[in-house]
């Protein structure tokens, strides 16, 4: 085979490929996040860190994307005492279409929708956040809309 054909530089580094780091916050926005996650977050990046040489690029990627949001990490402390609006941080139970639900609005890098824990830049947070028991929202979600009434809130 001709090594006219082969890019030389490509197989030296692939780091180049990787699209730009992507925070997924709007645009000057702080990395609002539980005490819980910040803990978590800060042990995997010192597990990365002290992971011997050399690293893949994907280590290496995590490991930027960890700092970053780091960098604007704002930890929020639990409320000292029961909310009376939804807020970050706070557990919400619901009734959607006559089934209970319950969300707590956590972090960007925190949620897990498995778990019932939905980001406060998700749809359904946008809609609950400053909301009071009794109240009824509307959400619009990329396959449905939908109405949720707010059954309880809690710290």
């Amino acid at each position: 085979m001709s090594r006219a054909f082969v890019d030389e530089s490509a197989s030296e580094s692939r780091e180049g490929d990787a699209p730009e780091l992507r925070v997924p916050l709007p645009p000057g926005a702080k990395n609002y996040v539980t005490p819980a996650g910040a803990a978590r977050t800060r042990a995997e990046l010192d597990v990365l860190v002290a992971a011997p040489q050399p690293r893949l690029p994907e280590v290496e990627r995590r490991i930027q994307y960890l700092s970053r949001m780091i960098g604007i990490m704002e930890i929020v402390p639990p409320a000292a005492h029961p909310p009376e609006r939804v807020a970050f941080g706070t557990a919400v139970t619901v009734v959607e279409r006559g089934v209970r639900r319950f969300y707590t609005i956590v972090g960007v890098d925190e949620s897990d929708p498995a778990r019932s824990k939905v980001s406060w830049i998700s749809p359904v947070a946008r809609a609950l956040i400053g909301k009071r028991v009794g109240d009824t929202v509307t959400v619009r979600l990329p396959e449905r809309q939908t109405t949720l009434t707010i059954l309880s809130i809690s710290a």
